[in-house]
């Protein structure tokens, strides 16, 4: 079994579903309308109730909007839903209410930009032997000697030289990320972006370049991006662990959040897409319990059931930082998933960050920063800039998302579960500090802080070259009556 604790997956659960309703909702004037009939009969039932219908969401749910309903409202439209749901072609509806969801970087208050001169990195040739061909780069990219969660060695980064060297770059992987924007024409990042996994779902077009204010508010795409896929050699900032990928941006975070936009982001061009990162998640306040709603939840399940042509796409969230409010990822519903690869974060020195949220459903760790004192992550910024000084469990998820992108292509047949398996299987606990360790009922180290350790990119794409699938995920419910007090 993978995960230490369903027990745990079971009680997050319940807690979101015993405090839905618990906060006072925002409607919005935007429905989500389940129609049979296709996108003429959609069209069709929007005109005649008022409604503009703003295109399809995924399936057969289809986003519905009303200009003469209050953008934003405490009290539901009944009569508006009431009409929609007479009509015998629509088989459910729901007024769409609006969502809090935060970036899980940590803010800085200084962030100077960094310089962009060439400092060479690590040299050497490439050789071939009967089955393997080892290469390793001269890297020109300025920042490479900064890099230090990649170039360490001596199991103290993600070994990702190793992967390198035998010929995986992120070839024929398609990553997006689920943000706020992603700068695409940064010349880190243009050479390998790809329109095809893009979308701007908070302006419905399909340019999903961030709206720049003078705050740079939003730059977190554009920064978790460059983790996956900037260019090597180019003389420019970084270069991304899977920097042959194509990468793609699904703008949604800049605007008002709802069930419709996450379920458009989680669902979108799965046939194209093999990995969708996401940085984001509730409020990491130690006062939240929320999770995906009908529509998002629907498009995890038929993500892993049907994305990747049957095998699955693979989800890579970032875990949270509420660990100075006493948050628990257990008790997000996203992170929680048995559907996402949850990934948490070490500092330079293998420390848990003051910001780490412990909880079961934590699969395992990247690097990230810490204190003030410890080193951050090197990536791409607007304005195509450079920057030092990305954060939090933010800058962890991506640099998980870029090793997937190495093992999908060492083996494209690998299943979403599959991937979980390897994930599991090749990480590393050595050199990881914490005080929750223990030996699960396998054998198997594993830590609410880490999960099951550091991910290993040479690793992986070793063991995913011959690796065989494991079978179909089995689902094992229990009813549990609550009974009143008393009876």
């Amino acid at each position: 079994m993978l995960y230490s604790p369903l027990v745990s997956t079971f009680v997050g659960l319940l807690y979101l579903a015993l405090s839905k309703g618990t906060v006072a909702r925002v409607y919005s004037n935007q429905w989500a309308v389940e129609v049979v009939g296709g996108p003429a009969v959609a069209d069709a039932l929007a005109s005649k109730h008022g409604f503009v219908n703003l295109g399809s969401i995924f399936g057969n749910f289809y986003l519905y909007s009303h200009s003469k309903i209050r953008k934003r409202s405490v009290r539901p439209a009944r009569t508006s839903q009431k009409a929609l749901r007479s009509e015998p072609q629509v088989v459910w509806v729901e007024q769409q209410v609006v969502k809090k969801r935060v970036k899980r970087d940590i803010p800085m208050t200084i962030d100077p930009p960094t310089p962009k001169q060439a400092t060479p990195g690590f040299y050497s040739s490439c050789l071939t032997n009967s089955s393997n061909t080892f290469c390793q780069y001269t890297v020109n990219d300025p920042e490479w000697p900064k890099m230090w969660y990649l170039n360490r060695g001596k199991g103290l980064d993600h070994n990702v030289r190793e992967a390198w060297e035998l010929g995986y770059t992120g070839k024929n992987v398609v990553v997006t990320i689920l943000d706020d924007g992603l700068e695409w024409t940064h010349p880190d990042i243009e050479p390998n972006y790809d329109p095809k996994a893009s979308f701007d779902l908070n302006e419905r077009d399909a340019d999903p370049m961030p709206r720049y204010e003078p705050t740079n508010e939003n730059r977190h795409g554009t920064r978790c991006a460059g983790e996956v896929a900037a260019v090597l050699n180019n003389t420019l900032c970084i270069v991304g662990i899977a920097y042959h990928a194509g990468i793609g941006g699904i703008r949604m975070l800049d605007g008002e959040v709802n069930d419709a936009i996450e379920a458009s982001s989680l669902s979108y061009n799965r046939q194209h897409i093999d990995i969708y990162s996401a940085s984001w998640g509730p409020d990491d306040n130690g006062k939240t319990l929320d999770g995906p709603d009908r529509m998002a939840s629907l498009a995890f399940q038929e993500g892993v059931r049907e994305g990747r042509g049957g095998k699955g796409s693979i989800f890579v969230w970032a875990s949270g930082n509420g660990g100075r409010d006493a948050d628990s990822c257990n008790c997000d519903g996203y992170t929680n998933s048995i559907y996402t690869l949850s990934i948490s974060s070490a500092t330079e020195n293998g420390r848990v960050p003051w910001y780490s949220e412990a909880c079961s459903s934590t699969l395992a760790t990247t690097y990230s920063s810490g204190s003030n004192n410890d080193k951050m992550i090197v990536t791409t910024d607007l304005h195509h800039g450079c920057t030092s000084f990305h954060t939090g469990t933010s800058a962890s998820a991506p640099l998980a998302a870029g090793i997937c992108a190495l093992t999908l292509e060492a083996n494209p047949d690998l299943t979403w579960r599959d991937m979980q398996h390897i994930v599991v299987r090749t990480a590393r606990p050595e050199g990881l500090t914490a005080n929750d360790w223990s030996v699960n009922g396998v054998g198997r180290s594993v830590s609410h802080s880490f999960g099951y350790g550091l991910m290993d990119a040479g690793a992986m794409v070793r063991l995913a070259r011959n690796w065989t699938t494991v079978s179909e995920q089995h689902q094992c419910r229990t009813l549990y009556r609550l009974s009143r007090k008393g009876k």
